[in-house]
């Protein structure tokens, strides 16, 4: 005959314990909730110059940019480093350039078929769009003009679920002429036409789609130059170089509304920095909360906000330029470019990637 008051104890003594274990979660904070207490910042390479555009391929491979600039990267020839992807493979801890010259590629994102889509800067660069497919290495240019003039200086790049592609086109550094009359934000359809749809960001920096596709997120970084590469005074002698001043303007994460057919309202500041320097680079976790290369000097890392803006975690670094999620086992591995390299550190959150084309789905590790 069973027991009933043993049976009863027992769903009793179980309903405390997971009161108990709920009570002790409530009590965890909303960093530890999302960086372990002992998650450590892992350093994977250091290169010479300046890390970008970090992305982790369907096949599990780490892609980063290295921008060579013109004035640093020079040989006792003068000859200039013409900018560098590197590969880096997790399971060998082994790095090697995967592409160069690079077009000064910055931001690199994956589409939904693996296709490897680069924005490619000034300083020497291709000023482009480029998309490459990695079974043949081919690579096609898929916006170099808008309105029949070349584009200032594609920093960062999103793509949304339809397959549409948006990034930013503002000029840090670089000698070419500034052929666009404002800093946009683009959008590239699945047809090829290209789309200016914001010009009310300031200096439009990192874009990211949020994962319901309802959001554009756009940073701000105005620096207050087009060229920093050039802006030296020309009377100082070399190692005692004196800056000229500047006047930054907006440094700000803002939030725009997506619609259906891809345009884009602005809707609010999300976080706005000022005095201090703004963000980078960004991307978003499966619970739509951001992920932010912060370059503030005085509190330089990745800064976790939820999507209303909210600060629920920080990870300091030295100062940082973009962050990218890995992929199936290791979907809860961030890795971020920082400085000349590149880090990864283990969080409890895991972060969103486009839904993968279905020949796709068996190259991505699990």
């Amino acid at each position: 005959m069973l027991n009933c008051s043993w049976l009863v104890c027992s769903r009793w003594r179980t309903a405390l314990v997971l009161i108990g274990l709920l009570c002790s979660s409530n009590r965890l904070s909303a960093q530890e909730l999302i960086v372990p207490p002992d998650a450590k910042l892992e350093k994977l390479f250091e290169s010479k110059v300046l890390t970008e555009g970090v992305s982790v391929a369907p096949d599990g491979m780490v892609y980063f940019s290295e921008i060579t600039f013109s004035h640093v990267s020079r040989d006792e020839n003068g000859a200039i480093d013409a900018g560098f992807i590197w590969k880096f493979d997790p399971a060998t801890k082994a790095t090697s350039i995967f592409r160069s010259p690079s077009g000064m590629s910055n931001g690199i994102k994956f589409d939904a078929a693996g296709n490897m889509i680069v924005a490619e800067g000034a300083d020497y660069g291709g000023r482009k769009v480029t998309r490459t497919d990695m079974k043949t290495g081919k690579a096609k240019i898929i916006a170099g003009l808008f309105e029949g003039q070349k584009l200032n200086s594609p920093n960062d790049i999103t793509i949304d679920e339809k397959g549409r592609i948006y990034f930013s086109d503002p000029r840090y550094l670089g000698h070419e002429p500034i052929d666009q009359p404002v800093v946009g934000v683009y959008r590239i359809d699945t047809d090829g036409s290209l789309h200016r749809i914001i010009t009310d960001a300031g200096k439009a920096n990192g874009v990211c789609v949020s994962p319901d596709q309802k959001t554009l997120y756009v940073v701000s970084n105005e620096n207050g130059g087009t060229a920093i590469d050039r802006l030296a005074d020309p009377d100082a002698t070399e190692g005692n170089k004196v800056n000229l001043p500047l006047r930054k303007g907006l440094m700000a994460l803002l939030a725009y509304d997506l619609a259906a057919d891809g345009t884009a309202k602005f809707r609010k500041v999300l976080v706005d920095y000022a005095p201090f320097d703004g963000p980078d680079g960004l991307v978003v976790d499966k619970d739509g909360n951001l992920y932010v290369a912060v370059r503030a000097e005085n509190r330089p890392g990745i800064c976790v906000y939820s999507p209303e803006g909210k600060e629920l975690a920080y990870i300091p670094t030295e100062v940082p330029t973009n962050v990218g999620f890995g992929r199936g086992k290791d979907a809860n591995l961030l890795y971020i470019t920082a400085g000349a390299s590149l880090y990864r550190i283990r969080l409890n959150r895991e972060g969103y990637q486009l839904p993968p084309s279905l020949p796709e789905l068996n190259r991505i590790p699990h």
